[in-house]
């Protein structure tokens, strides 16, 4: 039977998922639990082809269904473009549907791939690649030991965006803590407005128990960001984005808690600060009841639920008994929640 990973971009629930890396070259991030304690290894374009094949046997008819690809696991572009092209060529030989084919890839992978790489990848059929910047600040990616730096997220990222290849650059508010929150705002935003994306797409942090940040927080080293805090992060972030053509997504991700905050930057950028500021307008008992509904039943809800003043006040009988147990419990039960949306390990191991 083919083989196939274990994550993929949310845009891509519908796509054909063609392995051609397993797990994650590098892998020491204290915030992706998806591939802790697998090791990473390329697989031979002769044995994705097969796979390839087999896919087209096991859904037979079905296979006509299919419209996009997506290029797994975690960092494709790391293969030469020789292999990719050949790869890429055998999915639309074979599955003569399919329109769009996407990848992830890390920076430095993106920022080793030249021009030329990049306009042969193009005509062959890559249409957009997944990146995870996370923040544009040296101290965050530090802290998070992302194995990057915010030169390697411009280089590539710039390299993708003028070759024509769409571009879909992961943001995660919340994730340099209280601490380093402005820094990480203003230095992503910074960096995103030189590369020009063609999707800015927001992942807010949640702390993965297994992670080494849960140790941190247990420790007092690391302190977590509460929904408002987090949400006043994105709003300092966006206000200081230019009005460039790129998609602001909160949409497509339910750690998102204003998910309606969605649209393009030189078109609804202010109209996406009014959403955040309808947000941040409500009442401290408001703001806890909506963080409670939106958390416990995750989704595009809107703002107007907590006007309902029974609403209201069955989440604050909640609060008031998560609070009664620990110190600050409702904002610790609340980051459980989000923890529970995270992927979970495929190992016991994190390192």
């Amino acid at each position: 039977m083919f083989e196939q990973g274990v994550i993929r971009p949310p845009s891509e629930a519908s796509s054909l998922l063609v392995r051609v890396t397993r797990n994650c070259p590098w892998n020491r991030c204290h915030i992706c639990p998806a591939f802790k304690g697998k090791k990473f290894s390329r697989r031979s374009v002769e044995e994705v082809k097969k796979d390839i094949d087999m896919m087209a046997a096991f859904y037979g008819p079905r296979s006509r269904s299919f419209t996009s690809a997506f290029l797994q696991d975690a960092d494709s572009l790391i293969l030469p473009a020789d292999e990719l092209v050949e790869i890429i060529g055998h999915i639309k030989k074979t599955f003569p549907s399919i329109e769009r084919i996407t990848t992830y890839a890390r920076a430095k992978s993106m920022k080793k791939k030249n021009p030329r790489d990049y306009q042969r990848l193009r005509e062959a059929g890559l249409n957009r690649i997944h990146t995870g910047m996370e923040s544009g600040s040296i101290e965050v990616l530090k802290l998070i030991r992302k194995g990057i730096t915010p030169k390697d997220i411009l280089v590539g990222g710039r390299r993708v965006a003028e070759s024509g290849i769409s571009l879909s650059e992961y943001i995660m508010p919340g994730v340099g803590g209280r601490a380093l929150s402005r820094e990480h705002a203003l230095e992503t935003a910074r960096l995103l407005n030189q590369i020009r994306p063609n999707f800015i797409r927001v992942r807010t942090f949640a702390v993965h128990p297994q992670s080494p940040l849960q140790k941190m927080v247990e420790e007092g080293t690391f302190e977590p960001m509460n929904d408002e805090e987090i949400v006043r992060e994105i709003r300092l972030l966006l206000e200081n984005l230019d009005e460039i053509p790129s998609h602001f997504r909160c949409g497509d991700f339910s750690l998102n808690l204003l998910m309606n905050v969605d649209g393009r930057l030189d078109d609804r950028k202010q109209a996406m600060l009014d959403e955040i500021d309808r947000y941040l307008a409500l009442t401290q008992e408001e703001k806890q009841a909506y963080s409670l509904i939106q958390r416990s039943y995750p989704g595009m809800m809107d703002l107007s639920v907590v006007k309902d003043k029974d609403v209201v006040e069955q989440a604050a009988i909640k609060i008031k008994s998560l609070e009664s147990r620990e110190a600050d419990g409702f904002n610790k039960y609340v980051r459980r929640l989000m923890s529970f949306q995270l992927p979970q390990p495929q190992t016991d191991a994190w390192g």
